[in-house]
């Protein structure tokens, strides 16, 4: 099952939030293409540590990469209506760690409305992951 997890971006000084399992039930009716991986600017940013509270420790890399390896490439990834990362970061990483050119992704013709405007990551819903 996956964890619960949003998309957060800053937008004209705004934070946006996405949940994740909501972009992919939307994304549901839309098919997969592929996209070269050269053709996400993702990554080559500061993808999780940008906010600067989380620092990239040894540790902290480990915790990714444990994540990377559970990967799995069948899932494609998402982007905005702008080509933008929304979902899959993960799964791109292990791409690249295999050395592919491609990995299958599905693009919003829209981007769905955020679901939290200016909400910091702490106050969003998680679950309880073992109830």
């Amino acid at each position: 099952m996956l964890r619960k997890q949003y998309h957060f971006r800053k937008v004209n000084g705004e934070l946006y939030a996405w949940d994740i399992h909501r972009l992919i039930r939307l994304s549901k009716q839309i098919p997969p293409t592929l996209v070269r991986l050269d053709d996400i600017p993702e990554l080559d940013q500061n993808w999780w540590y940008e906010d600067q509270t989380i620092s990239p420790t040894p540790r902290a890399l480990a915790a990714h990469m444990a994540l990377v390896q559970q990967a799995d490439l069948s899932f494609p990834i998402l982007l905005c209506a702008d080509g933008r990362l929304m979902d899959g970061m993960h799964r791109l990483v292990k791409a690249v760690l295999e050395q592919r050119d491609f990995i299958p992704a599905i693009k919003f013709p829209i981007t769905p409305e955020a679901d939290y405007v200016n909400i910091p990551a702490d106050d969003l819903p998680y679950p309880d992951e073992e109830g």
